[in-house]
Parts: C-alpha cells; structure tokens; sequence
C-alpha cells in the first residue's frame, strides 16, 4: 500500500497555484512600484505586509527558541520529536519575514545599509540585526537534518563530501547556538514592541504601554507551545505520524500560567495609567480589545487549565488555535487597527496585498511538505550532542 509521504495531495496543486499568482503579482509589485500592488500611502505608511507578514510572522514563529529552551536547556526529551519540526517552522517563518521586507520596502536594492551604516540608537536597527542573525542560527541549527539526509545519497559528487564530519562540528557547537537562538529570539521579539513605542501620539491608549516590549515577549512565549500543536497536528493528518498525547498534553500545560500574567500586565497597566474606564467607553476600540483577549487568552486559559480538556486531542488542537488566532488579533491591533491615520487618508488592503501574503504563506507551506517528505524532520531518534 502507497505510504502517505508517497501520495501528491491535491493541495499541493492549489498552493502552487497560488504561489504561481503571487510571483506576477510581485513581478506587477517590482516594475511599476508600491503604488500599483498597494494602497499604501505617506498617511498610511505601514499596512497589511508589516503586519501579517512581519509582526505576525515573527510573533508566530517563536516556537523554535521555545521548544529549543525546554529540550536543550531544561532537558525535557518527552519534547524531543517536536523540536526539528519547531525548527523548521521558525526558520521558514524569519524567511517569510526577510522576504516580506524586501516586498515592503520602496527601495529593497538599498537593505545592505544597515550592515554598514549602524543606527545603534534605532530600534529598527536591532529589529534588522536580530532577524537577520538568529535566521543564520535557525539554519545551522535545521542543518544535521540536511546532512542526515545527504550522507544517505549515493550520488558520488555528494559522496564525496563527509557530511558527518559536518554533522559533527553542528552538534558540537548546538548548545551555544540553542543559548544564542534564545538570547536573539528574545530581543527581536521586545524590540518589535519597542518600535511601537516611538509612536505615543499615534497607538490608542487601550494599547500603548511602556511595557510593550514585555507584553511581545510574553505573548509569543504563549504562542510558541501553540503554534507547535497547530502544525504538528496538521502534519500528522497529512503524513500519518502519530503524536502521543501526553506530549501534547504536557506541553500546553504551562500555557495558562503564561496567559495569566499576560492578562495581569495587561489589566495592571491599564489600571495604573487609568485607561481602565477605555475598556466599556472606546467604541469600536473597546471591541477590538474584548476581542483579542476573549478569543486569544480568556478561553484557550479556562480551556486548557482544565486537564480532561488537555488529554482531548481536538480540544488541545482548537485551545492552540485560539492561541494562535489571538495573538494574530493583537498584533493587527497594535500595528494597524490602533494605530491613528493622518487626517484625510483612508486604508483598505489592497486585494493584490492580501495575494502576495498568502502567496509567500503558500511558498512556506509547500517548503514545509518537501521537507517532511525527503527529509528526516520528524523523527523520535535522538539527535543529541555528540561528544
């Protein structure tokens, strides 16, 4: 009988599709410019890329140092079979990142910039650095399974090269990767807060706080375990692996300690700045607030503080879709819906925005299909530390 990894699901097709539109609509994006593929403008210069596909990108791609942390610093090896896969989807996730930049940018060409002329004063700048180099150890970290998968083939130039000499060298040095990963991955995410605090003119009050950079951080150690459970659910129905349930279990657990004081910060802050009464009197702002911490931290915390919910595999699956969908929530509050508008300037994504992100999101997706398909990425085998 055909394994699953040996069928060509019909999804695949329509994701090539999609990505197939969004190269000419890119191709449309790079000869007449921003103007045409957005509706960007100076009253509106960020939209639906940074949001979506950087400050969401980012937040949802903290699984890697997460699931890095608890198996490599906490020692925590009932987690081990989820770390490549965690890995992956954080490395593809800063990829989308870098690549939605380029797209967003008038002038991609000139990105080399900030690699010689330092702006150590700007958070942007510790934005670009953190992104750039914690991409670099998500790759060297997602490489013994490249190399795994080459000292298998028998084509001779291949052959040729010791891969696991490479293998080796790799592992040796994975523990001060693992430890810088987590140092990065922790000041990209705070510093994606900080950017928005040079903006307390522009954020609503309901959202703007000095304790921006702790809230970003805090939100996506949330969201990490979460987006784990999402895509590994997701890759079992399609390649038939199967996750014990005790994983999943165990690893949400912590998730509404994480919630809980993010609530608390969040309630806290409001209560000290005396924007509490914001809650019931902001209009559709008030909303939106409700919104993101009902659908994203008051149920998934009640769900999942509940264990016969955590030993339900659905159950665990949807709590980590609110999660998720929460944290998706907050970041368009923060950076789009929050955010003031210059007077006489209106924004609506353009449906070419909305194509191109859904596109580079397909580009990942089939990425993530090749590699679960032709490489050793979920795997109970041991890959520790050699010595």
């Amino acid at each position: 009988m055909m394994d699953r990894k040996d069928k060509f699901p019909s999804g695949i097709l329509i994701l090539s599709i999609l990505v197939i539109v969004s190269l000419v609509l890119l191709f449309i994006r790079f000869i007449y410019g921003l103007g045409a593929a957005t509706n960007l403008s100076d009253g509106r210069p960020w939209g639906f890329w940074i949001v979506f596909d950087d400050m969401c990108g980012v937040a949802l791609a903290a699984g890697g140092f997460t699931l890095a942390g608890i198996v490599h610093i906490f020692g925590r090896e009932k987690y081990r079979s989820l770390y490549r896969p965690a890995i992956l989807t954080a490395f593809l996730g800063y990829i989308l990142v870098v690549l939605s930049l380029v797209v967003d940018l008038g002038q991609p060409w000139y990105m080399w910039h900030f690699f010689i002329y330092w702006n150590v004063d700007s958070p942007m700048f510790e934005v670009a650095v953190c992104a750039v180099l914690y991409t670099i150890v998500l790759a060297l970290l997602f490489s013994p399974a490249v190399f795994e998968r080459l000292e298998g083939l028998n084509f001779p130039v291949i052959k040729r090269i010791k891969w696991s000499i490479l293998l080796k060298i790799v592992r040796r040095i994975e523990i001060p990767l693992i430890i810088a990963g987590i140092i990065i991955s922790t000041l990209h995410q705070s510093a994606l807060g900080s950017v928005l605090l040079l903006m307390p003119a522009s954020l609503h009050p309901l959202w703007y706080t000095p304790v921006l950079p702790a809230l970003f951080l805090i939100s996506a150690i949330a969201v990490g375990p979460a987006m784990v459970i999402f895509e590994t659910i997701i890759s079992n129905r399609i390649f038939g692996h199967q996750l014990a349930q005790d994983v999943m279990s165990g690893l949400v657990r912590y998730i509404p300690y994480i919630l809980g004081v993010y609530l608390c910060l969040k309630i806290l802050d409001l209560i000290i700045a005396q924007e509490l009464g914001l809650l019931f009197t902001a209009g559709h702002y008030s909303l939106l607030w409700w919104g993101e911490i009902l659908i994203g931290v008051i149920i998934p915390l009640i769900l999942l503080s509940i264990p016969t919910v955590r030993n339900i595999r659905m159950a665990v699956f949807w709590s980590s879709v609110l999660v998720v969908a929460g944290i998706i929530f907050n970041r368009f509050n923060v950076a789009l819906f929050g955010l003031a508008m210059r007077s006489g300037y209106t924004y609506t994504p353009h449906w070419m925005e909305i194509a191109i992100s859904v596109g580079l999101v397909a580009d990942a997706m089939l990425v993530i299909w090749l590699a679960y398909r032709y490489l050793p990425v979920h795997t109970d085998e041991k890959t520790s530390i050699e010595a």
